[in-house]
């Protein structure tokens, strides 16, 4: 078994998630295969804009819940395949990605997958066009049978389950329209709706989702990436890719691609400094032990509530920073990690700067807290 370091891992990782491409020069990201969570104020544009994307090449892209039910962007030529790689494995492992929706199925005696195929069905009959989302839950909510509903003590509603709505949206053909809220779903053209009919052990390599975590967070192993998907490892051990090797990382077992196995013992050099967004893919890996091994920064990175964005040079996270908008003005707050040097400091301002050119602002300071 070949002996890997933290250090290529993490620098594997930021060149696989190119991160290091200058700005503005991609037509494309090879992220959008897995999809890129849009969550937090800056999101997936954010996530893709370091990245080198340009915002001409975003302008193509669209929105859809899918893994965790959380939003993310995706070329929308891909959502037929798209659908299908996020589509469960099995009856069990969509009980397993629903959490307590699936109590109500098991008790009326319908299978997971069947109730799933009836939702996104009934979803897909009732938006016709364009719909806001609790429009298209009140009338959900008259036509399912009682199986699917529960009573939402928070909304003094009756209404369907939050986490079967957004697994089954897409499998409706339903993309979400970017930046509104309460969301707007509306059908995608030409999209024939997969309904959950054929599972993701049917997904294209591309689209796969085991293999794109293997991607874009190997090494890893199949609990982590259970945990990412919200998935039985069982049915992630069922579908392992076979082209992997297992290597040693700190005495842990782990498996990469093969393909990925020249890169991973012989990266590159990072050398970009960048300001990753609170749910940016580079912090979406489950071995944050191996992003940060210190027990105080991890809990300072994913508190329960309120996440602080994180600054990475040269593929290690070096503090954290948080933004401060004000009309026209933006400030930026760090926290650093380690001593930043002078180079490393203008870089920081020059990021900060593209963060506020990126929402329309302008910075008026970074302040350091010690």
């Amino acid at each position: 078994m070949q002996s890997v370091r933290r250090e290529q891992v993490l620098a594997a990782r930021w060149f696989a998630q190119q991160l290091e491409r200058p700005d503005a020069t991609g037509d494309d990201c090879d992220l959008l295969d897995f999809g890129v969570q849009d969550t937090g104020p800056d999101g997936a544009p954010w996530a893709l804009t370091i990245r080198g994307m340009s915002a001409a090449a975003m302008e193509g892209l669209t929105v859809a819940w899918t893994v965790r039910g959380a939003p993310h962007y995706y070329r929308r030529t891909d959502l037929d395949d798209v659908a299908v790689a996020v589509s469960p494995y099995s009856s069990p492992d969509a009980a397993k990605r629903i959490f307590d929706a699936n109590k109500k199925f098991k008790d009326a005696g319908v299978d997971t997958l069947v109730a799933l195929r009836e939702l996104a069905t009934t979803m897909r009959a009732i938006v016709t066009d364009t719909m806001v989302k609790g429009e298209m839950s009140s009338q959900l909510t008259t036509v399912l049978p009682e199986h699917h509903l529960r009573d939402c003590k928070p909304c003094g509603a009756v209404h369907p389950h939050e986490q079967t709505f957004r697994l089954a949206a897409l499998q409706a053909g339903l993309e979400l329209v970017p930046n509104t809220s309460p969301p707007v779903l509306h059908r995608v053209k030409g999209l024939r709706p997969n309904e959950f009919r054929r599972p993701g052990g049917d997904a294209s390599p591309q689209f796969d989702l085991i293999r794109n975590y293997l991607r874009f967070y190997g090494p890893s192993t199949a609990q982590e990436v259970a945990a990412f998907l919200d998935a039985p490892v069982k049915e992630v051990k069922a579908h392992w890719p076979d082209d992997v090797l297992d290597v040693d990382i700190g005495g842990q077992g782990k498996s990469a691609l093969i393909e990925a196995i020249d890169v991973l013992t012989d990266p590159p050099q990072p050398t970009a400094v960048r300001l990753a967004g609170p749910y940016d893919a580079l912090l979406q890996g489950r071995d944050r032990e191996m992003l940060v091994p210190e027990n105080d920064r991890r809990k300072a990175v994913w508190p329960v509530l309120g996440r602080p964005g994180v600054i990475f040079a040269a593929a290690e996270p070096v503090g954290t920073w948080r933004p401060a908008k004000a009309g026209k003005k933006l400030r930026i707050k760090v926290e650093p990690w380690v001593r930043h040097t002078t180079k490393m400091q203008k870089a920081i301002a020059a990021e900060a700067e593209r963060l506020a050119w990126f929402r329309g602002a302008e910075l008026a300071g970074i302040d350091t807290v010690e």
